[in-house]
């Protein structure tokens, strides 16, 4: 931009000051945008650094020996993790000038713009997002990725991600009415579903089972009868291996290696009830668990998610026509898929994976899958091998 002149007449100085403060003629406030739009081009990066050349490089060489991305249970894929990167760039290049044009607009004349002067108050932008109402049926598709921009912080840890509108732990485990089923009352079927819920909050949102406690409350709630199931999970959590994994059906993490962030886990899901073979009632649940994580050490910033989808078929049978344990559930069913956690790793705790950090466990050989998807079934048939989370 040209430089302006001083006027050599002191005394109508203050004069062209107060009109040149209250109205700008047309043609200066469209140089002035030209000048500031060219000086904003001018001073943008060309090209990036040597450094960054070099790394870029790397990590080419790195992915295509196959070092990369991390594993299911591992983290987002390096390519996935460069696109969701670049598109904040791109998002920044296009407001970055409308923003730089406000800024000079404010500094030349405020009173253009009084109270809120960009249309918002301050505190919307940390506005928290719209929930989603209960989940009643199975949805058809997976969240778009376009709708959650951002990263995880410390402040914001569920930023950039479909449970930025989930419920908060407990109240996103909502129960349909409850009817008579087969030869069980209205009261039976509603207690089959409370127990079902009692035993999802202990196994997945306790503060004391997330830290590596007995979960005492939800092994209370399943059929003592089932002796097998009993000696699997007692063995698990007191002795585990890859026989023997508590993380089939609990939820924790080594409080030596991570701390939640925050007291709030997102849930998303849906129960069900039908009629079951036994003069019972079988009660279906999916339900995903999103757990904010950052490292146990002092002064850690850096936030990762691990996201966990279980589902349970638990039934309650007639204990006047069965054999069993009045007021306890038969687990007929448990299973899970559990996104950004070491791969192979059988002690008895999730390892969340940050970007920051190299990955452990096994290399990932499976296909890649979004988390957030739950839309797909959990069948037999799906790829049980360790595989790649397109996001987290």
């Amino acid at each position: 931009m040209a430089d302006k002149k001083p006027s050599g007449d002191s005394g109508s100085g203050s004069e062209a000051g107060a009109e040149s403060s209250s109205s700008l003629p047309d043609e200066v406030w469209e140089q002035f945008i030209r000048d500031t739009e060219s000086e904003i081009r001018a001073s943008a990066p060309k090209e990036p650094s040597a450094r960054a050349r070099m790394v870029t490089e790397r990590l080419r060489q790195q992915d295509a020996r196959g070092e990369l991305p991390p594993g299911w249970r591992t983290g987002p894929a390096w390519h996935e993790t460069k696109r969701r990167a670049a598109r904040r760039r791109r998002v920044w290049a296009v407001i970055g000038v409308p923003v730089a044009l406000a800024v000079a607009l404010v500094a030349m004349k405020p009173s253009l713009l009084p109270g809120a002067p960009f249309g918002f108050a301050a505190d919307d932008a940390a506005a928290p997002a719209t929930p989603l109402p209960p989940e009643t049926a199975q949805p058809t598709a997976a969240p778009s990725d376009e709708d959650f921009p951002g990263a995880p912080t410390l402040a914001q840890p569920f930023a950039g991600s479909p449970a930025e509108r989930y419920a908060d732990g407990a109240e996103g485990i909502v129960l349909p009415e409850a009817e008579p089923v087969g030869s069980l009352t209205k009261a039976q079927v509603a207690f089959a579903l409370k127990q079902t819920k009692k035993l999802l909050v202990d196994a997945n949102l306790n503060p004391a089972t997330l830290r590596g406690d007995r979960p005492e409350t939800a092994l209370g709630v399943i059929e003592p009868l089932q002796k097998d199931l009993h000696d699997l999970l007692d063995t698990a959590l007191r002795e585990p291996d890859e026989d023997h994994d508590p993380l089939l059906m609990f939820s924790r993490f080594d409080p030596a290696e991570v701390r939640l962030v925050g007291d709030v886990v997102k849930t998303r899901g849906r129960m069900t009830f039908k009629e079951g073979e036994r003069a019972s009632v079988v009660v279906h649940a999916d339900y995903t668990f999103v757990y904010p994580v950052t490292r146990a050490e002092k002064g850690s910033t850096e936030v990762t998610r691990t996201i966990i989808r279980r589902v349970l078929d638990l039934e309650l049978s007639d204990p006047a026509k069965y054999q069993v344990t009045p007021g306890k559930l038969a687990v007929l069913r448990y299973d899970q898929e559990i996104g950004n956690s070491a791969c192979d790793v059988y002690d008895g705790f999730l390892h969340p994976q940050f970007r920051s950090a190299t990955p452990n466990g096994e290399a990932p050989t499976g296909s890649a899958v979004d988390p957030y998807d739950r839309s797909r079934e959990l069948g037999a048939d799906r790829d049980e091998e360790c595989g790649t989370v397109t996001r987290t």
